[in-house]
């Protein structure tokens, strides 16, 4: 065991209760610091981004920044897809669209009042 672990006695998983969250001590399920942690972090923009890497040359469309958590951040991701007619997921409150939808995601993105930033060419 290193030696970070035996100083914060950071249980993992318990029989009882399953996973345990690190931040609060308590089981997985029943953990908000998660969903209260910086939902509104950051400057406030949308961005919306075209990445490749590590997908074998295969794009995506990168949407961070939106100042939604949980639950709300899944229906938009979900709604965005469909808008779009592809696949996608969240990793790290980061939306990832299937393609190049950049275009697209922005202005429906504008239409929750939010600012949004096209980035990476």
């Amino acid at each position: 065991m290193s030696r970070k672990n035996r100083e914060s006695g950071g249980l993992v998983f318990s029989t009882e209760f399953g996973k345990m969250c690190p931040g609060c001590g308590e089981a997985a399920s029943q953990c908000c610091c998660k969903d209260d942690e910086d939902v509104l972090t950051g400057d406030g923009v949308v961005r919306v981004s075209r990445e490749t890497k590590g997908r074998k040359g295969k794009g995506v469309t990168l949407i961070t920044g939106v100042p939604l958590a949980g639950k709300e951040l899944k229906d938009l991701a979900k709604k965005l897809k469909q808008k779009c007619g592809v696949g996608g997921a969240i990793k790290d409150r980061v939306i990832e669209i299937q393609g190049d939808h950049r275009d697209l995601l922005v202005e429906e993105l504008k239409k929750f009042g939010w600012v949004v930033k096209k980035a990476g060419g």
